[in-house]
């Protein structure tokens, strides 16, 4: 008998930390992963302030060493404001209901159905935008050099990322497309309406492929891409090792900020090839007519693929802006020595 070419999604994860036991249910992993995520960003922040990366001058030329209560502000601030873009952003441009652009009271509503739901749903580029926000606004409250400080925090922020996919695998969402590759993962949180008849010509044939046994009376649960752990590898190991090795070699203020919105786009983008796109939204452009459990050609887009190709235009953008600033800036020096 040939071994299965797929991996059971394992039975003893739960979104739950403590399941079936009454009030400590309602801790999530997915919740708890937040605040390793923080938790990381102030200990790389830290580090950095230890390096002067944080250190700025006053009006007369004097250093202004940073402290570690500022450090926690700015992390606090930016931290509200990106739970606000990145609920805002999740009801209003993925959510296909339009419920919450009728109602939108409903957006930071934790209750649905006169059940406690928390904020289920959250998205990333709402979340980038949102913590951009509260960044440029704590600088200019607190009058920083605001390209700086983004640096930091960009430098910080991939690492803690790993930690938010990590919740997303033990909460078994946001899994990726079905395949064939002998690490696909069958999640039992996949919904019938996206299990398949063995019954169906090609479900038999991938199931045959792969050593999976069709089940009398039950829809076949096909083995997917673990997606969230591309995206904690990629888009956050990887991406955080490429930022740590350059964060002490910017060649200007900006550097590490567009280096992140461009190295973040580019492994998204690719990464949401495997990754399924939400079954209401589907793809926004697609030139075959594919279902969202298959991806047949690179021009079956997702949302997420424009929103990632907008940071990417923003990436390539901070980068030659910063660098024409600092240029003028150092001509400027020259002039007045």
């Amino acid at each position: 008998m040939n071994l299965p070419l797929y991996i059971n999604y394992p039975s003893w994860i739960h979104p739950e930390i403590f399941p079936n036991i009454p009030v400590l249910g309602l801790l999530r992993w997915y919740g708890l992963m937040y605040i390793f995520a923080f938790g990381t960003a102030f200990f790389i922040l830290k580090k950095l302030l230890k390096e002067g990366a944080l250190d700025s001058k006053d009006a007369d030329g004097k250093l202004v060493a940073t402290t570690e209560d500022e450090i926690f502000s700015f992390i606090a601030t930016g931290i509200i404001f990106l739970l606000i873009g990145a609920r805002v952003f999740s009801t209003l441009v993925y959510d296909t209901s339009g419920d919450y652009w009728h109602k939108p009271w409903l957006i930071f509503w934790p209750f649905k159905n006169g059940r406690f739901t928390g904020l289920a749903g959250m998205s990333y580029h709402g979340g980038f935008i949102g913590g951009l926000l509260g960044m440029i606004y704590w600088c200019w409250r607190h009058k920083k050099p605001t390209m700086k400080w983004i640096d930091a925090m960009c430098t910080a922020i991939p690492l803690g990322y790993t930690f938010g996919r990590i919740g997303n695998f033990m909460n078994g969402e946001l899994y990726g497309r079905i395949t064939t590759m002998p690490w696909g993962m069958v999640f039992p949180t996949v919904p019938i309406s996206e299990r398949f008849s063995s019954k169906v010509e090609w479900v038999a044939a991938f199931m045959d492929k792969i050593g999976m046994q069709a089940v009398e009376g039950q829809l076949a649960n096909l083995p997917r891409h673990p997606s969230q752990l591309y995206e904690a590898l990629f888009e956050g190991l990887v991406l955080f090792s490429i930022i740590w090795i350059l964060h002490k070699r910017k060649p200007f203020d900006g550097f590490t900020g567009g280096l992140y919105a461009l190295g973040y786009g580019l492994f998204r983008f690719v990464i949401e090839y495997f990754r399924e796109p939400d079954a209401d939204i589907g793809y926004r452009f697609s030139v075959d007519g594919a279902q969202i459990y298959e991806n047949t050609s690179l021009m079956n887009i997702s949302t997420g693929q424009i929103l990632c190709s907008l940071m990417i235009l923003g990436g390539i953008g901070i980068l030659i802006t910063c660098w024409i600033l600092d240029k003028r800036k150092n001509r400027k020096a020259e002039q007045g020595d």
